[in-house]
């Protein structure tokens, strides 16, 4: 199994190897831009196999008890998701719930150099980002994956609203996390997205955020994670695999739980914001003070929440 990539248009790369699936765009002089896709390239070789070697490590819960400084990782990439999740520990959560905003974060530093403007990873919806002086970049924003059709194209995208981060404020990564999403969740979220300092930081949050948007409700269906895909690193751990519709109340219950998980980890400082989303209702924490504009459909009524993105 070997990495391959595709260049979609000008400015835009697909990569994939194995389970890691990139779109990823840089901005600037030519030389320079050609120069960090090379050496973006040469390090996402050498990501999975390194995430292979520690696999099993990475599986494992953090202990509650454990000290940052605890665990020796051969590789980088572990070492930042062994880092975004380390604050989470007191509630359960493994390496993995950072680990694709941790590959992104790893990959974007190839762009951190003279020449480039502004360059974006996005690892299925986990993003990087990196922004010099007065550039920004405007995330398109839809909360429900199943709705989008790809005969359609992005210029039919109903989108439920759009963020604008430039340069002068304190994100550089984003994250999304719900029982819709690609990854497992012990709640009921469609989405929630956050955005926070880097990309690791912000998936490791978004999955204890989209975890505490829950309640008990004999119409959920869970099952265990390991009856859903036998290498999970929750194990018997039930997750949620369908929610029906749920009286307003009940909606606005959950999110309110959320909210409280998204208000803790902005009083500690690991968050910028975050936005949740849950049959239409929405709920957000943060964002009014991280400057970043949110526009909305009509019909959202507060701000609208992050599924998937696309920037632009």
């Amino acid at each position: 199994m070997n990495p391959t990539r595709t260049q979609l248009d000008a400015t835009r790369w697909h990569w994939q190897h194995g389970p890691i699936d990139l779109i990823l765009s840089a901005d600037g002089e030519p030389a320079a831009v050609q120069a960090a896709y090379e050496a973006c390239w040469a390090r996402f070789a050498e990501v999975l196999p390194e995430l292979v070697g520690e696999l099993k490590r990475l599986r494992q819960p953090v202990p509650a008890g454990a000290a940052l400084n605890d665990a020796a990782w051969q590789g980088a990439v572990a070492r930042r998701m062994w880092t975004a999740c380390h604050p989470h520990r007191a509630r359960f959560i493994t390496p993995m719930a950072a680990v694709a905003g941790s590959v992104a974060d790893e990959l974007i530093t190839a762009f951190a150099r003279e020449g480039i403007a502004r360059a974006f990873i996005n690892n299925g919806g986990d993003i990087a980002l990196y922004l010099t002086e007065g550039q920004q970049y405007r995330v398109g924003i839809f909360a429900d994956l199943a709705a989008y059709s790809p005969t359609h194209g992005a210029n039919h995208l109903a989108l439920d609203g759009n963020l604008t981060l430039d340069a002068s404020l304190p994100v550089r990564g984003i994250a999304t996390s719900g029982w819709r999403g690609r990854s497992f969740s012990l709640g009921i979220a469609d989405s929630v997205t956050v955005l926070a300092a880097d990309a690791a930081t912000a998936d490791a949050a978004d999955t204890m955020i989209a975890n505490a948007v829950d309640l008990d409700h004999p119409g959920i269906l869970r099952r265990p994670a390991s009856s859903l895909k036998d290498d999970s690193d929750l194990g018997d751990t039930p997750v949620t695999v369908d929610v029906p519709r749920l009286p307003q109340p009940l909606a606005d219950f959950a999110l309110a739980r959320g909210v409280d998980a998204a208000q803790r980890l902005l009083e500690q400082g690991l968050i910028e914001g975050a936005a949740l989303f849950l049959q239409g209702r929405v709920r957000v924490a943060g964002i009014h003070h991280t400057g970043a504009l949110l526009a909305q459909r009509a019909r959202i009524t507060t701000e609208a929440p992050c599924s998937k993105y696309a920037a632009c």
